[in-house]
């Protein structure tokens, strides 16, 4: 993969280059080098969209949990990352730092799909920590899975989830995206992204 887009959220400038794409209240503002996010009252996640539109795209970012989210929030918070977003429809890399857990969930109109969940994994750090994401969604080009999309997480360097999705036709979005999120109702959860990358497969 090879990359196309980077922001290292050093200046408001940078930090402004992300978009809301969802959310009902999602408040932002900037710490010396992140975008810090503070989710408020009926907001269940908040989502920004980077410049970057495709298909065939890996994103990847770290993202804390900060630890003034209140205590009855942590447990159920997560960070993530989503591609090919838009029409109701996207896939999703969840990962949830006090539960050391990781979701793939692939979503349409018709509802939201777990394509892989993992528990206890140690890669995932807790509170305050930096969780350095990556998603990854490209078709299949040769083989007898032709055409279907390969989703594989990691964190680090570390494959975490996967999965292979043969409807990948019905996720028509382009919008690749940071998320942050905390069950059905978030209100107090505060999370940090900095250092966002996008790539794109090698050769184009």
């Amino acid at each position: 993969m090879i990359g196309i887009y980077r922001n290292g959220m050093e200046s408001t400038a940078q930090r402004a280059q992300l978009i809301k794409l969802f959310g009902r209240s999602c408040a932002r503002g900037g710490a010396t080098d992140a975008l810090r996010i503070t989710l408020g009252r009926q907001t269940a996640s908040c989502a920004y969209r980077t410049p970057v539109l495709g298909r065939n795209l890996e994103i990847a970012a770290t993202e804390r949990l900060l630890s003034g989210t209140p205590t009855a929030l942590q447990h159920k918070a997560y960070l993530g990352l989503e591609l090919r977003a838009g029409a109701g429809a996207k896939y999703e890399m969840l990962v949830y730092p006090l539960q050391r857990k990781v979701q793939l969930v692939r979503t349409t109109t018709e509802g939201a799909k777990f394509v892989a969940i993992e528990k206890d994994v140690t890669a995932v750090l807790g509170l305050n920590k930096p969780n350095a994401l990556r998603l990854r969604a490209v078709n299949v080009t040769t083989g007898p899975e032709k055409g279907q999309a390969k989703i594989t997480a990691y964190i680090g360097s570390e494959l975490v989830a996967e999965a292979t999705d043969a409807l990948s036709g019905e996720l028509t979005g382009t919008a690749s995206a940071v998320m942050v999120g905390a069950g059905k109702n978030a209100d107090g959860m505060i999370a940090s992204i900095d250092d966002v990358v996008v790539r794109v497969p090698s050769p184009f």
